[in-house]
């Protein structure tokens, strides 16, 4: 086994016990990267030479006995999103082409202090306005996307070119590449990690969160990042507990909500057996299934949409008036059209929001965590533009890859991405984990508890090129 296909949990491991060291681990890394990354397109910028240089910093303080924990050499992979000191920082955009920040993103300089070695910046949709990452590929099947908006951290993590890849999280933009790309996606509470730093999409839907192999690798991320931050106007001063105390706790009488509307109502036959199945997994583990209806379904879209897209126009209105030219074009109209949302329109979208946030509390008051689909499909074809419906529905690719991760955006709670299963034709497909505000703990021990009872978590992608 190469030291790039340890998980960030067994490559901790073995760097404590000094029989790896964090340079050893980082070339590993770097050489994987060089082997798909033509393929992939996962990164923005590599920056292998910083990188030799702090895993080489990592093994001298480790050497002296100033081990920093789990995290010390890991590499690391950050959406371009992030700012990060002293390399591009571009929201993958031309509009911010050759933009150096001095200094870096909260979330970044926590996760550098805590030993991680930044290997690169990984791709994402056009300042993060879409699902789809049309720079890179899908690792499992490189005619297909890897999802979006943190495509490339999903792609580079499913691969094995970075440990742990961070993302972001407007409308899903985590769960939706590590569903794609068979990882586990974690988005925590709303106002559980700083945004400082991370340019904006819409800040009162906007999260920041991980992406790892497996579920303890998210729960040993998620301390380093978590925290208040009183220069982020969403972040609350809450305890951050030690989440892998009770990681592997077991979920006997935990009490599982699956719902009996919207999550299953339209997704591929294949998603729907498969996260069943899962479902069934935690019964057998001892879980209470309990069923219920998901309030205000058919307002969850137009909520969401009526939110982001004031918000985004508001935050890209200045460089939009001088810089437009710059702007993909798909990008240009979302901004544009968002302009053109009425006051009042977006004050009754931020009302139903809040009826929503009180329903699904309600909601809460009967079970502990709410399992469901990510996604309604495996990894669409690059160019696809609809998913096409049995009833004969034409859906565009877009929304429905946010359809059924918009809820805990809106809601702010914690969602847990990870993958239960593939499709016919190999894609993996993920289950998400939502639970109450602030219990990252409890959702991801069911993560775990899953993940122990199965074989499906954890796999490297082979990156596949498809022939002809």
């Amino acid at each position: 086994m190469e030291p790039f296909e340890l998980t960030l949990t067994a490559a901790a491991g073995e760097i404590e016990s000094r029989n790896l060291s964090p340079r050893e681990l980082t070339e590993s890394v770097l050489r994987r990267i060089d082997k798909t990354e033509e393929a992939l397109g996962a990164f923005a910028h590599v920056c292998a030479d910083a990188a030799l240089e702090a895993a080489a910093h990592a093994e001298r303080e480790i050497a002296g006995g100033r081990y920093r924990g789990p995290l010390h050499g890991i590499p690391l992979g950050v959406k371009d999103l992030y700012d990060t000191a002293g390399l591009p920082s571009t929201s993958s955009s031309q509009v911010r082409a050759g933009r150096i920040p001095e200094t870096d993103a909260v979330t970044v300089a926590r996760l550098l202090d805590a030993g991680m070695v930044l290997v690169g910046k990984t791709h994402t949709h056009e300042f993060a306005y879409g699902g789809l990452t049309p720079t890179t590929r899908n690792p499992w099947d490189t005619s297909r996307i890897p999802g979006g908006s943190s495509g490339g951290s999903g792609a580079a993590v499913a691969a094995g070119s970075c440990m742990v890849g961070m993302g972001s999280d407007t409308a899903g933009s985590i769960r939706i590449p590590a569903s794609l790309c068979g990882t586990v996606g974690l988005k925590p509470t709303y106002g559980r990690v700083s945004r400082r730093g991370v340019a904006s999409l819409s800040w009162s839907l906007d999260h920041v969160g991980p992406l790892a192999r497996n579920v303890r690798d998210c729960a040993l991320v998620l301390p380093a990042i978590a925290g208040f931050d009183r220069l982020d106007t969403g972040s609350l001063d809450v305890p951050v507990p030690d989440f892998t105390a009770d990681l592997d706790g077991g979920i006997a009488g935990l009490r599982v909500g699956v719902p009996s509307n919207y999550f299953f109502d339209r997704v591929h036959d294949d998603v729907d057996s498969i996260v069943r199945a899962a479902i069934g997994v935690l019964e057998g583990l001892g879980a209470e299934l309990r069923e219920v209806s998901i309030p205000y379904p058919e307002q969850v879209l137009a909520a969401e949409w009526a939110i982001l897209m004031p918000e985004a126009s508001a935050y890209h209105q200045e460089t939009l008036r001088s810089k437009a030219e710059l702007y993909t074009a798909q990008t240009r109209v979302l901004l544009e059209v968002g302009e053109m949302i009425l006051a009042t329109d977006y004050i009754k979208a931020l009302r139903v929001r809040t009826l929503m946030q009180r329903a699904w509390a309600d909601m809460f008051a009967d079970i502990d965590v709410l399992v469901a689909p990510t996604e309604p499909f495996g990894a669409p074809l690059v160019g696809a533009m609809e998913a096409n419906w049995p009833d004969g529905v034409a859906e565009d690719i877009t929304m429905a890859l946010v359809r059924l991760t918009s809820p805990a955006n809106l809601t702010g709670m914690p969602s847990l991405s990870l993958p239960v299963g593939f499709d016919g034709d190999g894609l993996p497909l993920g289950m998400q984990v939502i639970g109450r505000p602030f219990d990252e703990a409890t959702v991801l021990r069911v993560g775990q508890a899953y993940e122990s009872a199965s074989d499906t978590v954890g796999r490297i992608a082979p990156v596949v090129t498809p022939k002809g």
